[in-house]
C-alpha cells in the first residue's frame, strides 16, 4: 500500500454518513451537534443538484477516527431536529459509468 491509498483510507475512517436528516436540519445545527465528539473538519449538506433541495443526507468530516466512533456513539439513532439519525462510517463513493445511459 503506497502513502496515497494509506492517506486517503485514514481520511475516509474519519468521514460520517449521517441519514434520514430532518429536510429542516442546517449546516450549523449539523456541526453544532457533532462538535460534542469532538473537532468537525467539514459538513456536506448533499442537495439535489436540478432542485437545489435537502435529499435528506450528509457527510461529517471528524478531525480524527476516534472522535468518529464517538460521535457514532453519542449521536447515532438519536434525534435531531425531530428525525431519528444514522450515523456511520461513510463507504467509499462507488464509481459509475460516465456519460449518458439513455438509449433509444
Amino acid at each position: 500500500m503506497d502513502g496515497r491509498t494509506f492517506e486517503k483510507e485514514q481520511r475516509m475512517e474519519t468521514k460520517l454518513y449521517v441519514g434520514n436528516l430532518s429536510y429542516d436540519t442546517t449546516e450549523d445545527s449539523l456541526r453544532t451537534a457533532f462538535t460534542q465528539a469532538g473537532t468537525v473538519i467539514s459538513v456536506d449538506m448533499i442537495k439535489d443538484r436540478y432542485t437545489g433541495h435537502m435529499k435528506g443526507f450528509a457527510f461529517v468530516t471528524m478531525n480524527s477516527a476516534e472522535e468518529a466512533q464517538a460521535a457514532i456513539k453519542i449521536l447515532n439513532e438519536k434525534s435531531l431536529d425531530d428525525r431519528v439519525i444514522k450515523v456511520n462510517i461513510a463507504r467509499p463513493r462507488e464509481e459509475r459509468p460516465q456519460g449518458n445511459s439513455y438509449r433509444r
